[in-house]
């Protein structure tokens, strides 16, 4: 069985106008004058979702029009395997999205379990960004530069001088930039990306370069919660680094949350999942291909996301396609 899901659009104050084209859905782009939705402003693209209140629909199938905790109610363990089903229980344990920032995004810190548990949260929040064709020059914060303390963190975000402890990047096309929690980061202006995280939507705004909301008010800041949750600990290099490869699989990010795979091709590849204990994503980022399993196929290309259930055992790609894979 393979599964896709209708996704959930997010319109922000901060959102862009690149999703909707990418994903080719055909949303109006200009005034509505009815309230609907529109292209512009469409700042997240929630993919597959189990987060309460923003659940992910089954586009198509026998299973059209359940959500994905439906599922996850039917099918267990057949969904997500034994090992995540005792892990996880009804909670899908993956969030994965399309992010267009056409502003920046405040600075934020995710806690790790330990600390959400304290803070009443079932779990904390460790992501991944891999990087899509973003505007030339567009950039990202990801991690410290050098090393401050708590208490000067807490000084540096007063006085509006935190952003100079934080180390910026410029984003490429292909780049994988890995976020675990605990490390201060931010999404710039300009910056398309694919985000995966674990299913949680914990976040602590540490600054948000003093911008006022739609109503003229300040957003709200939650310095002493973030300065509980951040690692102050500082990398020389914040970036994942990887030899892109074509038609050879080239893991990019193992953790005990999730593991991600960069697939390049431009021949028919067929892919063992006899031995993983897992549900698999697979995230089109350019080109297109045919995935089949058994004898089920469906199209693959930049802008869909499919769900392929722990029960699948062979996967075949026929096409040109870059895709990401990423399971738990």
């Amino acid at each position: 069985m393979i599964y896709r899901f209708e996704p959930l659009l997010k319109q922000t104050l901060w959102g862009g106008n690149k999703i909707i084209p990418f994903k080719h859905l055909n949303i109006p782009t200009d005034n509505n004058d009815n309230g609907g939705l529109l292209s512009s402003h469409i700042g997240e693209s929630w993919e597959i979702s189990g987060v309460k209140g923003s659940e992910t629909v089954v586009a198509c199938g026998p299973d059209k029009g359940k959500s994905l905790n439906q599922l996850m109610d039917e099918q267990r363990e057949a969904l997500v395997g034994h090992d995540n089903y005792a892990r996880f229980g009804s909670e899908f344990p993956l969030l994965v999205k399309f992010i267009d920032a056409q502003k920046d995004l405040s600075i934020q810190v995710h806690p790790n379990d330990e600390t959400a548990r304290r803070h009443g949260y079932e779990h904390g929040k460790t992501e991944m960004w891999y990087a899509m064709a973003s505007d030339p020059g567009a950039t990202l914060y990801n991690g410290l530069k050098y090393d401050i303390t708590p208490e000067q963190y807490k000084v540096m975000v007063a006085n509006h001088t935190i952003t100079d402890a934080l180390a910026r990047h410029e984003v490429h096309e292909g780049e994988v930039f890995f976020i675990p929690a605990g490390r201060i980061h931010s999404i710039g202006a300009g910056c398309f990306i694919v985000e995966i995280q674990q299913t949680c939507d914990v976040t602590y705004r540490i600054y948000d370069f003093n911008r006022r909301d739609k109503d003229g008010n300040l957003r709200q800041l939650h310095t002493h919660e973030a300065a509980e949750s951040i690692d102050y600990s500082v990398l020389s290099d914040y970036r994942t680094h990887y030899e892109p490869t074509a038609n050879m699989p080239q893991q990019v990010v193992q953790c005990e949350h999730f593991t991600t795979t960069v697939y390049d091709l431009d021949e028919p590849m067929t892919i063992d999942y006899s031995d993983l204990d897992s549900f698999v994503i697979l995230i089109g980022v350019k080109g297109e291909g045919t995935v089949t399993v058994d004898r089920e196929a469906t199209t693959l290309r930049a802008g869909d996301t499919i769900l392929l259930p722990a029960t699948t055992k062979e996967v075949h790609i026929d096409g040109k396609l870059k895709f990401l894979e990423t399971y738990v």
